[in-house]
């Protein structure tokens, strides 16, 4: 399939693009900085940037069959970044014809009462972004909620739909969000996650 993947120079996509390849994929990577995406066979780097209209976007997004929206401020452009950004992603995307859309968010973004206070408006961003997804959109979207992000070595194991915040390794995050291609029961489904005992691809076929 060819896949846009938003926000390619971040952690999680880096490695979400190296497994995508080795899965047979054509990666279109969108970045600001497109100097910054590693070169690589069966990616093409692309000029994006999130304070484009939708209009500039569903153009830049060529052929692609499914979005993947990775991106993110770290706490520097929240609203036009990781909110309003995450919107016009999704007018693109619609516009485009492309169904498949697959956003990674942060576990309970749509739970204000459980909220890290150091990251509210964070979490603000990403709530009213999931929501749009959901309900503003009629994409076959996947919302992936990881809690904290470390950088540390694959597992390869994972829990779903859990109730608590846990570490997540970043290469797992990326392994998850890729395998979710292949998993129709995911779709229109938001799905929390961190490190835990099951293999990633059985603990998203068990949702």
């Amino acid at each position: 399939m060819k896949i846009f993947v938003v926000g390619a120079n971040g952690r999680v996509a880096e490695e979400l693009i190296k497994l995508l390849v080795e899965r047979g994929h054509s990666i279109l990577a969108g970045a600001r900085s497109v100097e910054k995406v590693p070169e690589m066979d069966g990616v093409k780097p692309v000029h994006f940037d999130l304070h484009w209209t939708a209009a500039k976007m569903a153009e830049a997004l060529e052929n692609a069959e499914v979005v993947y929206f990775t991106a993110g401020s770290r706490g520097k452009d929240l609203l036009q970044t990781d909110l309003y950004g995450a919107v016009k992603v999704m007018q693109a995307s619609e516009e485009r014809g492309i169904k498949r859309y697959i956003q990674l968010s942060s576990i309970f973004s749509m739970e204000p009462e459980r909220w890290n206070d150091s990251i509210t408006d964070y979490n603000i961003a990403k709530m009213f972004s999931d929501y749009w997804l959901m309900d503003k959109t009629n994409l076959d979207y996947t919302i992936l909620q990881p809690g904290n992000l470390e950088e540390k070595p694959a597992t390869g194991k994972i829990e779903v739909n859990v109730k608590e915040a846990g570490p997540n390794p970043i290469p797992d995050v990326a392994s998850t969000l890729a395998t979710l291609l292949d998993q129709p029961n995911t779709v229109k489904k938001v799905i929390m996650m961190h490190t835990g005992d099951t293999p990633i691809r059985d603990a998203l076929a068990s949702i």
